[in-house]
């Protein structure tokens, strides 16, 4: 690719992008909630993930002490509990009271047999020993508007009646607080118990969310979006959804996974392009809605189920037989090159953070996630954990609009797509500027010239790469294997001046030379 997109270096041509930071060019504050992440009772998520007794590092309560620290590095804001597929057909009322007497149910939606010994307490113990927002999701599936209410009542009122009572007696004296809600789980689609038509699941969410507010207004409500854009009923789900709920919740959802097929390398590494999309087009619906029926307030997008999934893989393996208590399933184990298209889906989301108000990795622990552990063994960081660690724990203040002047490459889903996918945030009081980058292309490095000028004297003071073997992973045998590096980056007046490796992450830091 040669012309402006590219140089002469040594003895051969290299491309070359470059971006603008500005103060003025602000998208939103960054988004407290947008470093959310989700736990299922799925697999090994919570039995031998979050929760496992008998487990040597485990505390009074029965929760790994090596997931509660690695859950604080990698800066989660919120979680999302208890499901996912499993919530629609969920009886909180068994994971409440004595462990001893909770009873044994069949989970449909993943054929595992639930014990019910980690529950609604549990987890909000948990919450609060982990740091994190609670987000609680609720059974439209098979249940409906009084078992929401009944859960609420439990969860949030101080005493006094019986739900709240309850919970005093179980040892829970001060209400769970829990502000933010889903209205049910994917309910667009046929895979789901209890699935419903927009119409049936709009009157539902509307019925719900109205019943809800009677006992707390104050409350955060997330009603179903399409469980992905390629839902035969995407854009008419939404509209419809919302002409019966608009008035009464805050947020829709919306969910996405991708994965590489046929080793299709390029595609999946533009993974980003159809999440922008998808958010964009899911806005346009709701302001749509806004416009035609008279409402004053906007509503906000919950990402709250996104992540590199490789469901080609699960639906091979197929469901577990005889109903087992928390078998693996769905473990994927990533290398770096799905940790390069997790941080593009992360910039994405930063991007969009005027309207994406919450996002949800999925999941946290062993299903699909950045955390692995073995039972009574060991816990390692996959390589999706650092650039999701990195986001959360540096993107701070405002999001910075940043649109690099880039080399395209061609792939078959796409077409021709920017090389370099990036986004910047500015923390005000120190004044720290953070430059989130991907480069895209699968063979060919990047040289990133970062204009600085309206941020006078900033200076490039850390460029963090993960790159190397796209193929390369972290495993119970060899944990470190991939691990973020550091490297050199020049500076000249109002410009930096670094390389990005092809298929690489990477995050630069500006800070002011005084």
């Amino acid at each position: 690719m040669a012309g402006p997109s590219s140089r002469q270096w040594s003895d051969h041509l290299v491309l070359t992008a470059s971006l603008t930071l500005d103060p003025d060019f602000q998208v939103a504050d960054v988004p407290p909630r947008m470093f959310g992440s989700f736990a299922e009772h799925l697999g090994r998520c919570v039995y031998t993930g979050i929760y496992e007794p008998e487990h040597e590092n485990a505390d009074g309560d029965g929760f790994r002490r090596d997931v509660l620290d690695l859950t604080r590095e990698l800066g989660v804001s919120v979680v999302r509990y208890p499901g996912g597929n499993f919530v629609s057909g969920y009886r909180w009322e068994d994971g409440i009271g004595p462990v001893e007497s909770r009873p044994q149910r069949l989970d449909l939606a993943w054929r595992s047999r639930e014990t019910n010994a980690f529950g609604v307490g549990e987890f909000a113990t948990w919450t609060r020993r982990a740091g994190v927002e609670p987000m609680m999701a609720l059974n439209l599936g098979t249940r409906g508007v009084q078992e929401a209410c009944d859960l609420l009542e439990y969860c949030n009122h101080p005493g006094g009646t019986y739900w709240s009572d309850l919970r005093i007696a179980h040892g829970y004296e001060k209400p769970f607080d829990v502000r933010l809600w889903c209205l049910g789980n994917e309910l667009d689609g046929p895979w789901q118990i209890g699935h419903k038509t927009a119409e049936e699941y709009g009157r539902l969410a509307a019925e719900t969310a109205r019943a809800m507010r009677m006992i707390d207004p104050s409350l955060e409500l997330v009603a179903c979006g399409s469980s992905h854009s390629s839902m035969p009923t995407f854009g008419t789900w939404e509209a419809t959804v919302l002409e019966h709920a608009y008035e009464h919740v805050d947020y829709i959802s919306l969910h996405a996974y991708y994965q590489q097929h046929n080793g299709d390398l390029g595609s999946f590494l533009a993974s980003a392009v159809d999440m922008e999309d998808f958010i964009e087009s899911v806005v346009a619906t709701a302001d749509h809605v806004r416009a035609r029926t008279g409402n004053t307030k906007r509503i906000n997008l919950s990402f709250d189920e996104w992540n590199v999934w490789y469901q080609t893989a699960w639906h091979e393996q197929g469901p577990p037989d005889g109903w087992p208590i928390a078998p693996r399933l769905i473990e994927d184990t990533y290398n770096v090159a799905d940790a390069v298209v997790v941080g593009s889906l992360l910039i994405a989301l930063l991007r969009h953070s005027d309207r994406v108000a919450i996002a949800c990795l999925a999941q946290l622990v062993n299903a699909i996630a950045p955390i692995r552990t073995e039972p009574n063994g060991a816990s390692w960081r996959q390589t999706t954990f650092y650039p999701f660690s990195h986001a959360a724990q540096l993107a701070r203040g405002r999001v910075l609009r940043v649109e690099p002047s880039s080399p395209t490459y061609v792939n078959e889903r796409f077409g021709e797509t920017p090389v370099v996918h990036a986004v910047a945030t500015h923390e005000p009081e120190s004044d720290e500027i953070v430059v989130f980058a991907v480069n895209r292309h699968p063979d060919e490095p990047v040289e990133l010239t970062v204009g600085h000028r309206a941020f006078s004297d900033a200076r490039a003071v850390e460029h963090v790469v993960l790159a190397g073997d796209i193929h390369a992973a972290n495993t119970r045998d060899e944990p470190n294997r991939v691990s973020p590096r550091r490297a050199e980056s020049t500076a000249d007046g109002g410009t930096a001046s670094l390389v990005l490796p092809a298929v690489s992450w990477n995050v630069i830091r500006l800070r002011p030379a005084r």
